[in-house]
């Protein structure tokens, strides 16, 4: 019995890129890394230098009087309340990332899975409020959050951003790509769509959870001009508004200011490195239409 290889039976062929081109696409990516690292060395040795090396010209990156203790007991100094800065944008944080999860799985696997009259249609009206900035409707927003009664409470400062367009598309396409037999199978064993979505669809969509999750979560810890708005007391304060009090109209503590600005970027740059390998495996998942 002979057995007739096809076409798909053949494994592909690559060529193999020339030593050059990689020399240069090597070197392109050393420099682009160095350029994005540039702002991020820069505050952290802004952080630990004493006032009279701020303005020093030549710019120097290794500070020759090393203060950083001297400027963290001087941020807390200025900023009494920057741990409760810090638990603010936690919550805030925590509860769109959560409320996110709760809405845009749902919205995104009904798009992706029902078929409705006027689905196409309304799944492009939720894409345009991408095109659409906040300083658009922040009005109409605001005058919304008032008549609620909602100024200055963290229901102002969540419950507006528990839905993303963007998450709504991320989760959908990724619900597109695992194959519709696993659900159909579940539903066959008597489970209900919810079901379907919360042990099989979400497991199976790590990946894309895990991007969804930094960019969300990178999105609310870093807002400013929505919780500058709609609160105006410290309990409701989040850090990047009470950092912005640091800045005076004629004198600005730039090394205390970058001190809380390390503070507060490294839970993001941890989150980042613990959900990297995920954070790129999603992000690349969700850009194959099935």
């Amino acid at each position: 019995m002979m057995i007739h290889k096809t076409t798909s039976d053949v494994p592909p062929t690559y060529e193999r890129v020339p030593l050059y081109l990689q020399a240069i696409s090597y070197v392109l990516l050393l420099v682009g890394g160095a350029i994005m690292l540039l702002p991020f060395v820069w505050m952290v040795s802004t952080a630990c230098k004493p006032p009279q090396e701020l303005t020093r010209i030549p710019v120097t990156f290794i500070p020759e009087n090393q203060v950083c203790r001297a400027n963290f007991d001087g941020l807390y100094e200025r900023v009494p309340l920057f741990n409760k800065y810090l638990l603010n944008s936690a919550l805030m944080t925590a509860g769109r990332t959560l409320g996110q999860m709760i809405t845009c799985s749902l919205a995104a696997y009904g798009f992706a899975r029902f078929r409705f009259p006027g689905r196409n249609v309304l799944f492009a009206l939720c894409l345009a409020l991408l095109m659409v900035p906040l300083q658009a409707f922040i009005i109409q927003e605001f005058i919304l959050i008032n008549d609620f009664g909602w100024r200055d409470t963290f229901y102002a400062l969540i419950v507006p951003g528990t839905f993303s367009a963007f998450a709504l598309f991320l989760l959908r396409q990724a619900f597109m790509q695992i194959p519709i037999e696993l659900e159909e199978a579940a539903m066959i064993d008597g489970a209900n769509p919810l079901q379907v979505l919360f042990h099989i669809t979400l497991p199976l969509s790590v990946p894309a959870l895990a991007a969804f999750g930094v960019i969300t979560v990178q999105a609310a810890w870093n807002d400013f001009l929505w919780p500058l708005v709609v609160s105006y007391s410290p309990g409701t304060r989040v850090l990047p508004v009470g950092l912005s009090f640091l800045i005076g109209q004629r004198n600005t503590p730039f090394n205390l200011l970058m001190m809380g600005s390390f503070l507060g970027t490294l839970p993001m740059l941890i989150l980042f490195l613990l959900l990297q390998r995920y954070f790129i495996e999603g992000i690349s998942m969700t850009g194959v239409k099935r």
